[in-house]
């Protein structure tokens, strides 16, 4: 069990200081404003997000050495009104999800909530309980499960099933200790969207991932107060389990343990492989993670390909006319769920009209030659999210979503000739400074902005600052200070978390990430071919001793082979390929290759034990290895 690249830089340890300043006086009316606008004192949503609690969990959840995997009183400053630092928005979301404990949504379902970016769903079947999404970590999925035996009495795990491909949906499933033949049930597609989303830019999305979901920040108002989706990250270890059985692009019936699901396609929606399912004896909806409590990300912080927002909407869509008309209530892998005919119907139309709205205006808008930042810009929010808080953008922002709507239309290029070619960040920033009037005269310009409360424009001139190499510390600590005000206004967690975190780097320097960037486990479920398209990716040419030959790589374990022509600038690997002219062979069990990767064992190490032979040119097999660059998470984003 392990972290996989993505969430290993979320488990960072914070930092020993944390000196974050108070709110402007622009900020504070920001925030009021939004008090004022939006009817925060609704408490429908609290009514429905401690409807039918039974239990919770008091003691933090420790990993078997002790270290704290998540701790519910970390949270317990999320009461009373929002601080001036807080979005007032973000913060009624934020105490909702504070709400945490084992849940019961209809008789012989319950949810575990508030102890992980997601739920873990529990159905009684006829021999033991159906898990719906075992969370993250491994630690908090076994305190969940072990919350609801010693609340409700003792059940084996009688099936798994996974909705979708992202891990804080199945990365706790060893914590559930199931027996040998468990069937697990996933969408067509799982196994290889999970372990390939972030399998090739892992390095970069982990440290995006990190800024994202605030890993470095403490909890309290003017530091970590929750994501929007959820709140927060846990801390513990990941795990994967095989699939059993897959649910086809047609859905269908199928009883598992006694209790029937009707699974419909959601796959290219919020995940490349998702499903969502209704369950007639109980008439619930649940919808995966296709719908929740806020909007969603079409473009997520860390970095994803760019989704589908008019197939989503038209997915919601079929959900509510398939079985919105039956469905008592509709929760889903994340937030509450919502109870009655009326309400269900109302939070599926809602939700729909979001993610068709954003895709419909934003194209409308480009068609009559708006550009991107413009569309984002005057793009305002339908009449709908000022009354449903569910569609606001807690998690995903209007701006960010239509930026991603015109992406996946256009690409990132505007149409404009000037922009085929702009200078890289640094060099740009040094001709801005030069032509604003130099280092001095831009502070000067983004000290008036500050005073002002302009402060997104003396972001942009600190930045030009700091990563023109000019300023020293007054324009790392300008950035900083304008990042921190733009984050306490954000009503989206993720842009929050992603300005404090990047203001407390200004401050005090990249962290130093914790762990490696993958291990044996989480490889052991990455297909051979994919592991070697990984591998391409980190050749560098520079770095090949020489080129124009193969190696050839055989895993007797799996019964498999796998060429790989090292060019002048590109490695192709050939899965399922045996080249007789291969310069070098190497015989290897996949499972020690796994190790080898994970840099746990070496090529000696191997060989010395017999686990490795190598056959031929010994000489290529060192070249190809010395051709590859090492991945490092230490990755410059908030500064040059």
């Amino acid at each position: 069990m392990t972290r996989p690249a993505i969430l290993l830089l979320a488990a960072l340890p914070f930092l020993a200081a944390f000196a974050p300043a108070p709110p402007s006086a622009e900020t504070i009316a920001a925030n009021q404003a939004v008090a004022e606008a939006l009817p925060l004192s609704d408490q429908a949503d609290f009514t429905d997000a401690r409807r039918g609690k039974v239990a919770e969990l008091s003691a933090p959840i420790l990993t078997a050495e002790g270290a704290v995997v998540w701790d519910p009183a970390a949270l317990e400053f999320l009461a009373g009104v929002a601080p001036a630092t807080v979005n007032p928005s973000l913060w009624r979301q934020s105490v909702l999800l504070a709400e945490h404990g084992l849940f019961e949504v209809v008789p012989g379902m319950w949810q575990v909530r508030g102890y992980d970016l997601a739920n873990m769903t529990l159905i009684a079947g006829e021999s033991g309980w159906i898990v719906i999404d075992p969370l993250l970590s491994v630690e908090t999925a076994r305190a969940g499960l072990a919350l609801a035996n010693e609340t409700l009495g003792a059940r084996p795990v009688s099936a798994v099933l996974f909705t979708h491909s992202h891990i804080d949906h199945f990365g706790g499933v060893g914590g559930l200790d199931m027996a040998e033949g468990t069937p697990v049930y996933a969408p067509h597609g799982f196994t290889e969207a999970a372990v390939s989303e972030n399998l090739l830019a892992g390095p970069i999305m982990a440290r995006r991932a990190a800024l994202m979901f605030g890993a470095t920040l403490p909890w309290g108002p003017r530091g970590q107060v929750g994501v929007g989706l959820g709140p927060g990250l846990s801390n513990g270890a990941t795990s994967l389990a095989a699939v059993t059985n897959e649910i086809g692009p047609e859905g269908g019936t199928v009883v598992i343990d006694g209790v029937t699901f009707a699974f419909m396609d959601a796959a290219g929606t919020e995940a490349p492989a998702e499903f969502l399912f209704y369950l007639p004896e109980v008439n619930a909806l649940h919808m995966a993670e296709v719908t929740s409590g806020t909007f969603h990300n079409a473009l997520t912080l860390r970095g994803a390909e760019v989704r589908d927002t008019l197939a989503w909407s038209k997915v919601i869509d079929a959900a509510l006319r398939r079985f919105g008309a039956d469905a008592d209530v509709v929760l889903a892998s994340h937030h509450w769920p919502t109870w009655g005919a009326e309400a269900v119907t109302d939070y599926l139309a809602n939700q729909r009209d979001m993610y068709r709205y954003v895709h419909d205006q934003t194209l409308r808008r480009a068609n009559r030659g708006e550009t991107m930042h413009e569309i984002a810009e005057s793009l305002p929010e339908p009449d709908f999210a000022a009354e449903d808080f569910a569609v606001r953008g807690y998690y995903g922002t209007l701006q960010h979503n239509a930026k991603a709507v015109y992406q996946r239309y256009f690409g990132w290029w505007d149409g404009v000739p000037a922009n085929f070619m702009p200078h890289p960040p640094a060099e740009e920033a040094r001709r801005y400074v030069d032509a604003l009037g130099g280092a001095e005269r831009t502070a000067a310009l983004a000290r008036t902005a500050a005073a002002d409360g302009d402060t997104r424009w003396a972001a942009r001139l600190w930045n030009h600052l700091v990563f023109a190499g000019e300023g020293g510390s007054e324009a790392e600590e300008g950035l900083a200070a304008a990042y921190e005000q733009l984050g306490y206004r954000s009503e989206s967690g993720a842009w929050r978390d992603y300005y404090l975190s990047a203001a407390r780097e200004l401050r005090e320097g990249m962290p130093e990430p914790r762990g490696a960037l993958g291990s044996a486990d989480f490889l052991a479920a990455v297909p051979t071919a994919q592991l070697f398209d990984a591998m391409a990716v980190r050749f560098a040419p520079e770095r090949a001793a020489r080129t124009g030959f193969t190696v050839q790589f055989r895993f007797p374990d799996r019964d498999e082979s796998l060429a790989m022509e090292v060019r002048s600038s590109v490695l192709i690997p050939r899965y399922g390929v045996d080249d007789p002219e291969a310069a070098a062979t190497v015989t290897i069990d996949r499972a020690d290759y796994d190790l080898l990767v994970a840099q746990q064992v070496t090529i000696p190490e191997l060989a010395g034990s017999g686990r490795l032979t190598l056959a031929g040119d010994q000489t290529a097999v060192l070249a190809l290895f010395g051709s590859l660059e090492a991945p490092t998470p230490q990755i410059a984003v908030v500064t040059p």
